[in-house]
């Protein structure tokens, strides 16, 4: 692979609105040494013009998907929404590209094990995005388990709110989908999802789950028009499972967002002290986190300061920090070889889980994560 840099296509830019245009572009530019930006792809030539034109013209835009991965492009970055992942990641794979695709890496088990086996077949590298496991807390987190803070690990347990799914969204054209569950775009699949992908990033891999999800809010208010939507996406979401190596997990998202700050709250406790994660909501994988813990007879929880080498010169925003560490580890393996960024393999997994869930939520039965089914 040449060392100069990598030339990224986006698929799904909108300046200003979209969290290509959030979190991507700003990453990309963290790392230009690694990445430049060099085409986008939208809807229509049109709004990939403008897109363009809001770079400075410095990506050139193209009509479709397929004329986009017929050029030069080294990376695709698949930002749309999760119904259109299958078919823009296959298209990309197909012409030979690595992909950065966003999580969920499909609408299900099945989507996901397709795109792993072919992304293997072609011999690219495909990355997802559950980048709450490369942030700096988690990582730090995970270190000091290895490290014996907490001991043998006795338990865990998070409680979050979902930050969307409280009856209530800002406008149709770009939240409506998440409303309905067949879309794949849930808070089980998005915070949930993310929020586990940095748990087992952590602890390990959950064994057996039990579950209920449950939709409270039949319908929601549209803001900007006032009519009101109908609901089939789980707004409740209770897991408890066991962990490999037998400690118990428990989990509870619920729909919208807190009253305070406190809106994320996650303990470790094990046989020598304990750990908490605290955070505004419970999208893991961009909001600020806070890590503290206690040991011993301590009374009281301590803020843990998290190592200046956790700490890159990468953007301190977690919004964009996170996203940023994910394309650096991707240029990395892509230069020397490595896998260390999150894989199609790691998204597969994530989604059994997530699978298994779903299952175990509407048999009302304990289930093996590993007998999870698409």
């Amino acid at each position: 692979m040449t060392s100069q840099p990598l030339r990224v296509g986006i698929v799904g830019l909108q300046p200003g609105r979209s969290w290509a245009a959030k979190a991507h572009v700003p990453a990309l530019h963290a790392l230009s040494a690694d990445f430049v930006i060099a085409g986008i792809a939208n809807t229509t030539l049109a709004s990939a013009v403008l897109a363009a034109a809001a770079l400075d013209h410095r990506a050139r835009p193209f009509a479709s998907v397929a004329d986009l991965v017929a050029s030069d492009i080294d990376v695709v970055s698949v930002t749309v929404k999760v119904p259109h992942h299958l078919d823009v990641v296959k298209t990309a794979i197909t012409a030979g590209k690595h992909v950065y695709c966003e999580w969920p890496l499909g609408n299900g088990l099945a989507e996901a094990q397709e795109l792993a086996q072919l992304a293997k077949e072609k011999g690219v590298l495909g990355v997802v995005g559950t980048q709450a496991c490369l942030s700096p807390e988690i990582l730090y987190m995970k270190q000091l388990i290895a490290d014996g803070f907490v001991g043998e690990v006795l338990s865990t347990t998070l409680i979050a709110r979902g930050g969307g799914w409280g009856g209530v969204i800002p406008e149709k054209k770009s939240h409506a989908y998440l409303l309905d569950n067949t879309n794949g775009a849930t808070m089980l699949t998005i915070p949930v999802g993310h929020a586990l992908a940095g748990l087992r990033a952590v602890l390990g891999d959950v064994e057996k789950v039990s579950a209920v999800l449950a939709t409270r809010r039949s319908t929601a208010l549209v803001v900007d028009s006032g009519e009101k939507l109908p609901v089939t996406a789980p707004d409740q979401i209770l897991v408890s499972g066991v962990l490999t190596g037998g400690a118990p997990v428990s989990l509870h998202y619920r729909g919208g967002m807190p009253r305070d700050s406190a809106g994320l709250l996650w303990e470790i406790n094990g046989t020598e002290g304990d750990l908490r994660v605290t955070g505004p909501f419970g999208h893991l994988q961009f909001v600020p986190l806070t890590l503290s813990g206690a040991r011993g007879n301590e009374k009281a929880f301590q803020t843990l300061t998290v190592p200046g080498d956790y700490q890159t010169e990468l953007p301190a925003d977690p919004m964009v920090g996170n996203v940023a560490r994910t394309y650096a580890r991707m240029a990395a393996d892509l230069r020397q070889g490595t896998r260390t960024a999150p894989s199609f393999d790691d998204a597969v997994a994530l989604h059994r889980v997530i699978a298994a869930i779903e299952t175990a939520a509407s048999d009302g039965k304990t289930l093996d994560v590993g007998c999870a089914s698409a």
